[in-house]
């Protein structure tokens, strides 16, 4: 195991990073963990088997695009064959829930016991990405879910972009969540890392982000876009709106990608379009086609899909048949589009997207 210090030094030596204070500044939280981890299981009493030490975790917070993903990643790769698991959290949550499910459906009265017990027995250490907690049916069972899990002995690290007594805020109940709160304060270090790089805009400074028409270069130049903003490989992210769901053909690191069709060609309204906007930080969306009275309802839901997008200030990239002012030149919907093709001509500017 190579401690997540000298990686990153290597990482600065060969080119591939630059050094950055707010990340450096991380880097001895995550050699402690490693340290903890490594460190062999004690035998508290005779008859009693030895037992890993309980390794205190982390919450790692902060702006978009600051490398908190990067340095985790970098993290649970460098452990080597303790055994680890990266995972987006809310993905987790909805592996949790059917769990759950088919646990109630067997009879077990308790049904979060054992999608608890399973998590704990499978890994030591749990690496969630982008904790943010919206959804009530979350709320009121991740409390009792990772006291189980720190019981166990399982280690938890997570980045978010939300300081700890900032998650569910306003939620419905929120009184109920609150122990929460002081349990992540209590078996993790909060530690907040404050740069002044966006490193996901600054990749895409300067660069192209909207191509028309669709052809092989605009597929080439979108697919390179997304393998350097993804940074690996990505997964379907299914969010829950109000018992139904969502999903994201590919997600990792705060970035999707999807199709015209995934987003506007199935029945989604306003709620589905706020909660994506709310999880992604940047959408690459490909093959907007020309819209006319033929696609109407899915013209709608585009205009829905990018005022939800524009409100939020994701980073847009896409791929489309005409440039904005050409995609919808007839029919009814045409006037009120100006204001989307205007917004979309915004979305192109390079600074779009920065927080200020």
């Amino acid at each position: 195991m190579t401690h997540l210090s000298t990686l990153y030094r290597q990482k600065i030596d060969a080119g591939e990073l630059k050094p950055d204070p707010a990340q450096e500044a991380v880097l001895p939280h995550f050699d402690r963990i490693a340290e903890g981890l490594k460190a062999p299981p004690v035998k508290r009493g005779f008859f009693r088997k030895a037992e890993f030490e309980q390794v205190k975790g982390l919450y790692l917070w902060g702006g978009v695009g600051r490398g908190k993903s990067m340095l985790m990643d970098l993290f649970v790769d460098s452990l080597g064959d303790i055994p680890s698991r990266r995972v987006h959290f809310h993905a987790f949550m909805q592996e949790i829930h059917t769990q759950m499910h088919e646990a109630r459906q067997n009879g077990v009265e308790d049904a979060l016991a054992p999608a608890a017990k399973a998590v704990a027995e499978s890994v030591r250490l749990l690496a969630f990405d982008e904790m943010q907690i919206t959804d009530i049916t979350d709320a009121m069972i991740v409390g009792r879910l990772f006291e189980a899990l720190f019981a166990a002995g399982v280690t938890v690290i997570t980045t978010s972009n939300r300081v700890p007594d900032e998650l569910y805020k306003n939620g419905l109940n929120r009184q109920l969540f609150l122990p929460f709160i002081d349990l992540i304060k209590e078996q993790m270090d909060v530690h907040e890392m404050v740069s002044p790089i966006d490193y996901r805009q600054h990749r895409l400074t300067g660069a192209q982000v909207y191509f028309a028409p669709v052809d092989a270069e605009a597929r080439a130049q979108i697919r390179a876009i997304w393998t350097d903003l993804s940074g690996g490989p990505a997964q379907p992210l299914t969010l829950e709106v109000k018992g139904r769901e969502v999903t994201l053909p590919a997600f990792r690191n705060g970035v999707a990608r999807a199709s015209f069709y995934d987003l506007c060609g199935k029945m989604l309204g306003p709620g589905d379009y706020l909660a994506i906007a709310e999880e992604v930080k940047v959408l690459v969306l490909e093959d907007i086609p020309r819209l006319s009275r033929n696609n109407f309802n899915e013209a709608k839901r585009f205009v829905t899909l990018i005022d939800a997008l524009y409100e939020a200030r994701v980073r847009l990239i896409c791929s489309a048949a005409a440039q904005p002012e050409m995609l919808y030149v007839e029919g009814e919907g045409t006037f009120e589009f100006e204001r989307t093709a205007s917004r979309l001509r915004e979305m192109q500017d390079k600074d779009w997207g920065q927080e200020t």
